[in-house]
């Protein structure tokens, strides 16, 4: 398994792939993955059973967690605990975000 990871190799993997979310570390204690979302965008995630920490790369956007509301853009950290409802909306510039989730997030795959 990889232990260092080089971000503009994981961006440019990303940004070649059809897919939002993709992962490049898994293991029991943590996930990690670059989520991808565009200007205009629905994000139509739904809560999860894992802590989740964002890192905003780059882009802005609103956000809501539980019951607040808030700007993100780039250099923004936004936890999220496990079971609450969260979502960016209203996204004005394509974001590109690293999600940590702890434990790793399950799928069923």
């Amino acid at each position: 398994m990889e232990s260092i990871f080089n971000l503009e190799e994981l961006l440019e993997k990303s940004k070649s792939s059809n897919q939002q979310y993709n992962e490049f570390l898994k293991v029991p204690s943590m996930s990690v993955g670059i989520y991808e979302l565009k200007a205009g965008d629905v994000d139509t995630q739904k809560p999860h059973t894992e802590d989740e920490l964002y890192y905003i790369i780059e882009g802005e956007s609103q956000m809501f967690v539980g019951e607040k509301h808030f700007s993100v853009k780039a250099g923004s950290f936004v936890f999220v605990e496990k079971n609450v409802e969260h979502r960016f909306y209203d996204i004005e510039k394509d974001l590109t975000i690293i999600v940590f989730f702890s434990p790793a997030e399950y799928t069923n795959a």
